[in-house]
């Protein structure tokens, strides 16, 4: 139980800069090994099965992130709510949050399990997927779909320990999954010869493991005293959770839509573009480690803290934020400029002609990332921030931003300079997002600053 204590953290005192570093670190370190599952998989499948394998996962990418996506973010907008009771030592409403938490992820995993398993062929379709690889896509994400709830366990409780300031455990739970993953790869993959649907399966196990360290882990929290009348949420908390969740999810979503059509475009250029375009995408989460890790310590900070009603030290916290999102984004562009080939040599595969012809559209797409990838942590910064502040509402209106300039561009410039329009789409998006939530979060926090004076 002392062991389990210090892994939770209170964020209302401390120095800002060491508190949110140390936070995030254990989430980069997760997010490293579960990147490093993620482009397993990818290596694994493009270069055992092959580049037609390679365009088949990436075919099904973002129809994949945006069933995920909107499950993770009704998790992190209900974690939003247990930050704050944390932060105000009100440690029944914590309870309470957490429980009508479990009973409304538990409804959306039901719904989103069968809503993803009817429409998984006509989005395909609809995304222009070549007749070549739609069946292998098909069946990647008939596996994946059904650890829906596995999934949206794994989300919620890391959620849980996150908003209680703790990193650590989702990070060795990542670690040990990690390791599963890697092994089933080797083994359904290449020593089975279960090709795509051997990764999958494969990473739903994975996830399985990781979901069950985090909830033994969990239950050991002395904070929480759940009880079985709080698994049956008021009216009231049901509603705030849901103003606080649904936001983040429908952000998800409508980013994911973007990405969608950006996707049917890119199927437009035939499988070694789509394989290419594929390969960076496979490390755009390496990209994004830093990003999101910084992200979710944000979020619990402010919350924290906006409980605690320390508006200044929100403030300062939030600079310290800032100059380590853009230190470590220009330390990671420059990384990827200068290694990029190398890392996107381990997903590419085929005849030489076919691994020269995809390794260009692969490294173009990722030089133009990298440059602009200070942009994205400006973005995930003040998003996370005005998340901690309760402010949902502005972070959905922001994926919106993004979903028109992210369609735009992928719809428009092509037709002016032909594929080399879609490259740009992304860091449209970013940027049209960012200035939203840089200026929202601005005002938002003279306000506060008013109404503590």
């Amino acid at each position: 139980m002392a062991e389990k204590a210090q892994r939770i953290r209170n964020m209302t005192e401390g120095s800002p800069m060491k508190l949110l570093v140390t936070f995030a670190l254990p989430l980069m370190l997760g997010n490293v090994f579960q990147q490093m599952y993620t482009v397993v998989d990818t290596a694994v499948v493009g270069q055992v099965v092959g580049v037609q394998a390679l365009a088949a996962l990436g075919a099904s990418d973002w129809l994949n992130w945006l069933v995920l996506s909107v499950l993770q973010g009704l998790a992190q907008g209900f974690s939003i709510l247990m930050a704050q009771y944390f932060g105000a030592k009100d440690y029944r409403q914590l309870s309470r949050s957490v429980g009508a938490s479990v009973t409304l992820c538990a409804a959306a995993a039901v719904v989103m399990l069968t809503a993803s398993q009817l429409a998984a062929r006509p989005v395909l379709q609809l995304l222009n997927t070549p007749e070549d690889i739609i069946g292998s896509s098909l069946l990647y994400l008939r596996i994946v779909f059904g650890g829906i709830p596995i999934i949206t366990a794994y989300n919620l409780l890391a959620s849980i320990l996150r908003a209680l300031g703790d990193s650590k455990t989702p990070l060795y739970a990542v670690v040990v999954a990690t390791v599963v993953n890697i092994v089933l790869d080797l083994l359904f993959v290449m020593g089975l010869g279960w090709g795509i649907a051997g990764a999958a399966g494969a990473t739903l196990i994975a996830q399985a493991v990781s979901t069950v360290y985090c909830y033994k882990n969990v239950r050991k929290l002395s904070v929480l005293r759940l009880q079985k009348e709080d698994l049956k949420p008021d009216r009231a908390l049901t509603a705030t959770l849901l103003r606080l969740g649904f936001p983040v999810a429908l952000q998800n979503g409508i980013i994911s839509v973007g990405g969608m059509v950006v996707q049917s475009v890119v199927n437009r250029f035939g499988m070694l573009f789509i394989a290419g375009f594929t390969a960076t995408n496979k490390l755009y989460g390496l990209l994004e480690i830093a990003a999101t890790s910084y992200g979710y310590a944000v979020t619990s900070f402010v919350g924290q803290n906006l409980g605690g009603r320390l508006i200044k030290r929100i403030q300062s916290g939030m600079r310290s934020a800032a100059l380590l999102a853009l230190l470590t984004s220009a330390v990671i562009a420059g990384a990827m400029l200068f290694l990029g080939k190398l890392f996107l040599g381990l997903f590419i595969s085929g005849t030489p002609a076919e691994v020269e012809a995809s390794m260009e559209i692969a490294y173009h797409y990722l030089a133009i990332m990298s440059i602009c990838l200070p942009v994205l942590y400006m973005l995930h910064i003040y998003r996370s921030a005005l998340m901690g502040l309760g402010d949902t509402v502005v972070p959905m209106a922001s994926g919106f931003v993004e979903m028109v300039m992210r369609v735009g561009i992928a719809l428009l410039l092509p037709l002016a300079i032909g594929q080399e329009g879609i490259y740009y789409a992304e860091v449209v998006a970013w940027t049209g997002a960012a200035v939203l939530l840089t200026a929202a979060y601005f005002v938002r926090m003279r306000r506060l600053s008013r109404q503590r004076q």
